[in-house]
Order: structure tokens, then C-alpha cells, then sequence
């Protein structure tokens, strides 16, 4: 079974159909660089765009960078605040003619990677973290997702986690990779500590550098780094839609 998937990001978005039951993409990926600002209706049109790339009539999976409740937007990370109360998942269905599910970004690479990356065959608590430009987090039970879950907005000496462990902040400050890890294991350790998990996957673009960090990070739980690196979004945006498919 085949569905585009979208990952929408702060930057860039980008988009590939995929096959479903082994999560490959079917073409190279097509991008467009993010509007801004990221208002609604522009990002639909890119969303659009990306679509009629591949003259896509079927089921399309979008990620988006926010709390997603129903296809409605209840925060915007780096993406325009009108976003807020928004039903991209009505807009985008609009913009594209195509039946369309909306789901949180990190959500997707969570679902991507526990599918058919470093969490396939995980039990217990799985969290996935991804380390970019914030932190966004997965938390999966017995392969089920919790969704929502936004573990990039822990307050850490009166931060946003993101705001001292994210990838950007690594680049921002040129902080050494050993500085770094402390403030990423000090992130981890509060995480673990509240939720007591028993795997993290590191991803984000940084996780493909995973030799210079992971050995650095002191945990209980194994981490492991994210598998599907970049894919990830694009592919777990289309599993997550595959509902959509069997509803036709």
C-alpha cells in the first residue's frame, strides 16, 4: 500500500510517497522551503504543491511541529502563532482534494522508528527524543504511542529543555560535543527520572553524529540511536494515515 507522506519542519517541507509495508520511499524526496512566515493558508499551498508533485490522488499523512488534537493545531513551534486553534488537517484535506491526517512530528518518527527502526520489537516504555532545532519527544508503551507528550518543554534551571539541550543550541553556543552531552544527559536523567523508561532513541538530524555523544550519556535505560534519520517523519506521517486507506 502506498501514501505520501509530508513532513512539515520549520525550514522545510518535504515529502515522498511511501510504501507502507516496508516503510521505503518510493521516489526521492521533493522539498520546499517553509513559508515566511509559516502562516496557514501558505503552508497549505505548499502542502499543495507537494501533492500535485506527484499528482497525488489517494491518502496523504502530514506531520506538523504542534499538539495536534483531532487535526487541530493547539501550540505552533516554529511556525507562525495563527497556527493555534487551526485545523490544518481540514485545510490541508482543502488545498490538496485528498484525504489527509495530521499528526505531531515527532509523534511520526516515533511511529516510523518503532515500526521498522531502533524501537521495532521494543516492549515496555519506549521514548524517542529528537534533537533539533527544540526537542521533540515520542513515548510509546508496549508499542502503543502516548501522544502530545512535548518533553522538549521540561523545565530544567528555569529553561525549556529545549532552550539548553537541542542540536541548535549545540551550533548557537559552539559548545564542545563533551559540553553538550552534559546538558543533554542532564535532560535524560530527568526524563528517565520521571518516566523510568526502558530504551531512548536519540534522533534528529544530530543522530547520524551519534558516536561523538552517545558514549557520553549516563542512563539506566540503553540509548540507541534513531535508524531512519531524516525518513523518519515522512515515513511515520504515512503509517499513521494508512487508516485512511481502509476506510476507502
Amino acid at each position: 500500500m502506498h501514501i505520501l507522506g509530508i513532513d512539515i519542519g520549520g525550514s522545510g517541507i518535504k515529502g515522498a510517497p511511501v510504501d507502507i509495508d516496508t516503510g521505503e520511499l518510493l521516489t526521492e524526496r521533493y522539498r520546499i522551503p517553509t513559508p515566511q512566515p509559516a502562516l496557514p493558508n501558505d503552508v497549505g499551498d505548499v502542502v499543495a504543491e507537494v501533492a500535485k508533485q506527484f499528482e497525488w490522488k489517494g491518502p496523504i499523512g502530514c506531520t506538523f511541529p504542534a499538539i495536534i488534537k483531532d487535526g487541530v493545531a493547539f501550540s505552533a513551534a516554529n511556525v507562525d502563532k495563527s497556527w493555534i486553534g487551526t485545523n490544518g488537517q481540514k485545510l490541508f484535506r482543502k488545498k490538496t482534494g485528498c484525504p489527509t491526517l495530521l499528526i505531531n512530528d515527532a509523534d511520526a518518527a516515533g511511529i516510523a522508528e518503532m515500526e521498522f527502526g531502533a524501537g521495532k520489537g521494543e516492549m515496555g516504555v519506549v521514548i524517542m527524543l529528537t534533537l533539533g532545532t527544540g526537542i521533540g519527544s515520542a513515548v510509546f508503551l508496549n508499542g502503543a504511542l502516548v501522544p502530545n507528550t512535548e518533553l522538549g518543554h521540561l523545565e530544567i534551571r528555569g529553561k525549556d529543555a529545549e532552550a539548553r539541550a537541542s542540536e541548535r543550541i549545540r551550533e548557537e553556543r559552539d559548545l564542545s560535543w563533551e559540553k553538550w552531552a552534559e546538558k543533554v544527559d542532564e535532560y535524560l536523567q530527568r526524563v528517565e527520572f520521571l518516566f523510568s523508561p526502558d530504551l531512548f532513541i536519540i534522533g534528529g538530524g544530530v543522530s547520524k553524529k551519534y558516536d561523538k555523544f552517545l558514549p557520553l550519556l549516563h542512563t539506566r535505560a540503553r540509548i540507541v540511536p534513531a535508524l531512519l534519520f531524516n525518513d523518519a517523519g515522512i515515513v511515520g506521517a504515512a503509517l499513521a494515515a494508512k487508516t485512511l486507506a481502509s476506510k476507502k
